[in-house]
Formats: C-alpha cells, structure tokens, sequence
C-alpha cells in the first residue's frame, strides 16, 4: 500500500486542526527598576511609569512584543531586532515627565509650608484668585533662600493682614524689614546646578597619622614637650 493510499483510508478518523495557531511566544519574566523600561533582548521598552519596581511579563512574539501586569497589557510595541536601543511609546514619557513636574512642585511646596507655615494659607488666597501657584511658588522659595525662614514667615503673615496674596507684596514687606534694620542688600551666590548638588560636607578625622611622615622627628613627652636624651 502507498503512502497516499493509507492517507485516504485514515482521513475520516483523522482530527480536524485547531483554528488557531499553537501559541509560541517567547514569555518571560522581567524586573522593572526606578525607570520605567523592561529590558528584552538587548533592547529597553517602555511602560507606564506606575509600573516601576514590580515585576512584569514580557510575551514577545516575532513582530511585537506585549508587557503583561499580571493578564493586563500595560504596553505593546513593535519588536525590535537590534541591540541598546529604547523603543518608547510618546504617551508613557509624556506621562512621566507631568509626573516629576508635579512631584517637584509639591517637594517645594512642604519645604515651603515648613520653613513658612503661613505660606499654606498664603497659597490658598492665591489659588482662589486664579494665581499662577507654580510660579508663585518658585518666587517664595528664592525670598527664603535669600531672606532666611524667620524673616519670609513675618513678611508672609503681613501681606496675609494686607489681603495681597502675591510675591511682590512678601518681597515689599521684607524689603522694609530690611531698611528698618539698616541691613545691606543680601547676596544669592549664583551657583551651578552641578555645585547645589555636591555634598560638601567634610568628616574631621584624626591627624595622627601625619606625624609618621616626618622624618626625624623628635621623641615627643605630651605634657613635658620634647625630651632630651641626655637629661636623666
């Protein structure tokens, strides 16, 4: 019997194919750190921002790849097959990016209401005239790296008396304190963003060890000075 002729007496008891292709996908489990990208095949692909620090799926198949939060698709792209590249989607950065805006107006915010509590208060007058807080904000903040928190605090409470929720009525007020007290000016040193963020604190250390570099130096008695040898 034929090849051919066995096939044709089996086909009725043979199965009918599945509709669908037997799913192959690459699949693996992936650690997203603080930066919102999976890394796959020598490529970063980019997820919403919230999904920082969790662990991921990532199911790729040869045209896309697909990042899974447990059965939820939180990304799709277009796989790429070359190596150190980001493959991003325009919404998750744009996303990101109106995140740390607000994160770093909130920061500046409470550093703002801690050193001056009546600038919380300052910030809601404000508000409800339709003030830009942003830069109102900014504005305070240079008033305190300049004027110091005591000072911002009592020019803060007087525009509050005077009903002028706006930075020039604090900076005014503080400009007065100034002349009643005879001051100069301040100086802001203008610094680069590279040196605001060095840390120049300097650990003190013991200077002992210095001493071992001298050569020849002399015997030394801590309370008597330094001895001489001949003298008993």
């Amino acid at each position: 019997m034929s090849v051919r002729e066995a096939f044709e007496i089996e086909r009725a008891s043979l199965m009918a194919l599945p509709p669908s292709d037997y799913p192959v996908h690459e699949r693996l489990e992936v650690q997203v750190a603080k930066t919102p990208y999976v890394r796959f095949d020598l490529n970063d692909y980019s997820v919403p921002h919230k999904h920082v620090r969790r662990t991921l799926t990532v199911v790729a198949t040869p045209q896309r790849v697909r990042v899974l939060d447990g059965q939820t698709e939180v990304a799709s792209h277009a796989r790429s097959y070359d190596s150190a590249q980001q493959i991003e989607v325009a919404a998750h950065i744009e996303a990101l990016v109106a995140h740390k805006r607000a994160s770093r107006a909130h920061r500046a915010t409470d550093a703002l209401a801690h050193a001056a509590p009546a600038a919380s208060e300052f910030l809601q007058r404000a508000a409800v005239r339709g003030y830009n807080l942003g830069s109102i904000t900014a504005a305070l903040s240079r008033l305190l790296e300049r004027y110091g928190a005591q000072a911002l605090q009592a020019a803060i409470v007087e525009a509050l008396a005077h009903d002028v929720p706006h930075p020039n009525a604090v900076r005014l007020a503080l400009e007065r304190a100034r002349e009643a007290r005879h001051e100069n000016p301040p100086v802001l040193a203008k610094l680069s963003e590279r040196a605001r963020k060095l840390d120049v604190t300097v650990r003190p250390h013991a200077l002992d060890s210095y001493d071992d570099l001298a050569p020849g130096k002399p015997a030394c008695d801590d309370t008597h000075g330094p001895k001489d040898e001949d003298t008993p």
